[in-house]
């Protein structure tokens, strides 16, 4: 076997993984998906921020990583005992890592989940959704911030 071979068969294969990604990206947006990134190491540093999708399951906000060819969600948030923490505007070194006109939402559990805090990035569009997801609930329960 010489060398082009040997590149053609690296070529083919970096060309399979870079379609697969697409496919997977564009299933996971057509299933109802948004643009989300997030991100798990809070501090000031602004870094740490993945892109991906996020979708809604019923009292679940699944987030898959934009680059992983994982079938099941990275991260899963779960509606019950979660409140918003924070609002801001993102940095300006935190912008290439997120979708364009973004806010930034720092979210806390109020229960004894031992999840930590998480952020997370959305556009306007993705932000109204998110938030009436947040405070919807399904008939016949309460959440603890409803009265």
């Amino acid at each position: 076997m010489d060398i082009s071979n040997v590149v053609v068969l690296i070529l083919a294969a970096v060309l399979v993984v870079l379609i697969l990604l697409v496919l997977r990206r564009l299933r996971l947006l057509r299933a109802g998906g948004v643009h989300v990134a997030l991100r798990t190491r809070i501090d000031d540093t602004g870094k740490g921020w993945h892109l991906g999708i996020g979708r809604y399951h019923g009292d679940e906000f699944a987030w898959f990583r934009a680059l992983s060819l994982r079938s099941g969600p990275d991260r899963v948030i779960q509606r019950h005992g979660l409140e918003i923490a924070h609002r801001r505007e993102p940095e300006r070194g935190e912008t290439p890592n997120m979708p364009l006109g973004s806010r930034v939402l720092r979210f806390e559990y109020t229960n004894d989940a031992p999840d930590p805090g998480v952020e997370v990035a959305m556009g306007p569009d993705a932000l109204t959704g998110f938030l009436s997801w947040m405070e919807s609930a399904p008939p016949g329960r309460r959440l603890p911030w409803a009265s």
